[in-house]
């Protein structure tokens, strides 16, 4: 049976892409209130399952990245897609917190074998010419994920209690992502076909990668980027409310670090093609530590308008840099296990980015004082990127 075109792969995966990120990483916190009202429960003892799907997340990723390079995406993909169905479905059936965080112990995983990072290393291997094409439309539709989540957590909530809500996004997932994941990888991958053109033998092993300063130096890059961008979600709205800004003025800012996100996408979908992802990166790394030095010094709407775009842009581009920079450092063959080694790393720091900067609270005297801190990490990762040379091989 031969393999659907590219076109088709990437809209599939595509689609699944905005399911799969609706509902691992944006719908925990629509359930929230309505658990917390049936059990009484703290929001620290529910983040905390948050926390350890992120930490699995991280922890699984080498083990999804090897199964690709062994020629087992569509497994991957269409089975991860039926182990976060079955997480939705044992969520909705909890009765107590371990099971809670039972549940998000297997959504871990299968945000592992589901988001982003696999697919990108499906379609590098399989269309091994298109995949910075691939990786720039996976994410540009990816990028309306959270549009998607919340308005449709919010429609479920309205038909159903909130345990036939998370049922009902179970079915989905099982159903329809599953299917769509193992119909849109079915065939032999392309790679075999265009080994006249590129020589495996001259890929780095993960090995040979991990004794590589460049490594190192892009995994270093993208944890303190990680890190900074994810303190600065958990912290958004406390950080406006320390300036003295309503709740409504703070929405009216991080209201466009979707469309921002969005645009920089499209922007690169249009323009991409002239720039090298080390030249993107460089831009995109710069702009972290510049829009979180706006908002820790900004208290003027203008200002803190240009550091949601600044940002939004930064967030949305960052995930197609790393996504390039792998193949093009490392060669295809062996992407799955060096992006998995690469990514568990950024991913766990990400996990530990909201509890860790809670603690530096403590020792700052405010958000001021913690955004400049996470600005100056970013500063860190622009450093560590500059200095990653491509390896000579």
């Amino acid at each position: 049976m031969s393999p659907p075109s590219f076109r088709a792969t990437v809209t599939a995966l595509a689609a699944g892409q905005l399911v799969c990120w609706a509902a691992l990483y944006y719908a925990f916190s629509s359930f929230v209130l309505p658990m917390q009202r049936a059990f009484g429960w703290s929001k620290p003892q529910m983040m905390g399952a948050f926390t350890l799907g992120l930490a699995v997340w991280g922890a699984a990723t080498y083990a999804v990245g090897a199964a690709i390079d062994r020629g087992r995406g569509r497994a991957v993909m269409s089975g991860g897609a039926v182990l976060a169905g079955t997480g939705f479905l044992i969520w909705s059936r909890v009765d107590s917190l371990p099971w809670l965080y039972v549940a998000w112990a297997v959504l871990g995983a299968s945000m592992a074998m589901t988001l982003y990072e696999p697919a990108f290393n499906v379609l590098t291997r399989r269309f091994p010419e298109q995949y910075r094409e691939g990786i720039t439309a996976l994410t540009l539709v990816g990028g309306f994920a959270s549009t998607l989540s919340f308005p449709a957590a919010a429609w479920l909530l309205s038909l159903f209690d909130w345990r036939g809500a998370l049922a009902v996004i179970g079915a989905v997932l099982v159903l329809l992502v599953a299917p769509l994941h193992a119909w849109a990888l079915r065939g032999a991958p392309l790679v075999h076909r265009a080994a006249a053109k590129h020589d495996a033998a001259d890929d780095a092993t993960l090995h040979e990668a991990l004794r590589e300063p460049s490594f190192w130096l892009l995994t270093a890059t993208f944890t303190l980027y990680s890190f900074a961008a994810a303190a600065l979600w958990a912290h958004v709205m406390p950080a406006f409310a320390a300036k003295g800004l309503s709740e409504a003025q703070a929405l009216a800012v991080v209201v466009w670090f979707g469309p921002a996100q969005v645009a920089g996408r499209l922007a690169y979908l249009g323009f991409g093609r002239w720039v090298s992802a080390r030249s993107l990166g460089l831009i995109v790394l710069g702009g972290l530590p510049v829009s979180l030095a706006i908002f820790a010094l900004a208290d003027q709407m203008f200002a803190l308008l240009v550091f949601a775009l600044l940002f939004g842009v930064a967030n949305g581009l960052v995930t197609i840099v790393r996504g390039s920079l792998v193949p093009e450092y490392f060669g295809r063959e062996h992407v799955g296990r060096i992006s998995g080694a690469m990514s568990g790393i950024t991913l766990l720091a990400r996990a530990s980015a909201p509890l860790a900067t809670a603690w530096l609270l403590l020792a700052l005297a405010g958000y001021r004082e913690m955004l400049l801190v996470l600005s100056a990490t970013g500063v860190a990762a622009v450093m560590a990127f500059a200095f990653a040379k491509k390896p000579l091989r």
